[in-house]
């Protein structure tokens, strides 16, 4: 199970630009669509095009059910859309699966008969040994991705009674009223397995050191997560510590893969950009208001983006 997690783990992120131009005025019904989605309470970024509206909602995933967001505004907003950019996803084939099934030893373990002491320096190993301890965990063999992971959902439990991610509720709706869904990429499982298994424990050690952050930080670093998100206290999502280890691990992290999600989200909106109607993004908060990010593209551009402060 968790060498499938690992695998399909692969979710989208975009950064966008384009040549800045005089914003036409929207059409009535663009801001019917602006207004809906912006009820749902997810906090977004209005961009106006010469021929039409981008909306990029900023998405964090496994949002707590008891965060107050409305998802049926962003159902009635997508259903009024005229197309919807989706994150990538891996094409995962018979064949991955098999390869994951005879040689995933090379993802869940670290490389021959190593150990976490070959790796870390005494403060980072003295750290991931009194958690082990605490969790009543040996960590010592195990791969430094998997034990991230592993502190993050079964320690911190942020993805436990959640809610439906934005992208989810815009996909179901986007179906349902036959709304063209673009995705930002689908990616060839193999290349996805192939960059795991080539990427050596030293890539992995920032992810584990974040995750350790996190864990230390606490539980409450979870609804405060959402909290902030949904108050559009984008900063504080950014430095919350959960956030920082999910941005800090694979896929994101990785200098091969990440890179390449990052351009091919800049591909998407800049598509989106010249494209007439209203088009509806649901995006991964790290990546828009990221430094250099979607946003500061944008903004760099000259482009009049309204939402709320992001740096």
């Amino acid at each position: 199970m968790y060498k499938l997690m690992m695998l399909l783990c692969l979710t989208a992120l975009i950064a966008a630009p384009l040549a800045a131009q005089d914003a036409p005025t929207p059409t009535e019904s663009e801001n019917a669509i602006v207004v809906t989605a912006q009820r749902s309470g997810a906090p977004m970024w209005i961009v106006e095009t010469p021929t039409g509206t981008v909306i990029l909602v900023g998405e964090i995933r496994a949002i707590p059910k008891t965060t107050p967001w409305e998802p049926a505004r962003l159902e009635e907003a997508t259903r009024a859309a005229d197309r919807v950019i989706l994150g990538a996803r891996p094409k995962i084939s018979p064949g991955d699966i098999f390869r994951l099934m005879f040689s995933g030893g090379k993802l869940t373990k670290l490389p021959d008969k190593t150990v976490a002491s070959d790796y870390l320096d005494a403060a980072q190993l003295q750290r991931l040994e009194a958690l082990a301890a605490a969790h009543e965990e040996d960590y010592s063999r195990q791969s430094f991705l998997l034990t991230s992971f592993r502190m993050l959902r079964e320690e911190l439990r942020f993805n436990k009674d959640t809610a439906r991610d934005a992208s989810d509720v815009v996909k179901d709706a986007a179906e349902k009223a036959d709304i063209t869904i673009t995705r930002a990429a689908t990616l060839r499982g193999e290349d996805v397995i192939d960059n795991l298994f080539e990427a050596p424990p030293t890539a992995h050690i920032p992810c584990l050191v974040a995750a350790m952050d996190a864990v230390e930080a606490g539980p409450g670093i979870v609804e405060e997560r959402a909290t902030n998100w949904r108050r559009f206290k984008i900063p504080a999502v950014m430095n919350n510590p959960l956030e920082s280890a999910l941005g800090q691990c694979w896929p994101w992290a990785d200098e091969t893969l990440g890179s390449e999600l990052r351009t091919i989200w800049v591909d998407r909106i800049a598509e989106a950009s010249a494209a007439k109607g209203t088009t509806l993004a649901v995006v991964p908060l790290r990546v828009l208001a990221e430094p250099q990010g979607v946003l500061d593209q944008l903004d760099a551009r000259g482009f009049d983006i309204a939402g709320p402060p992001w740096k």
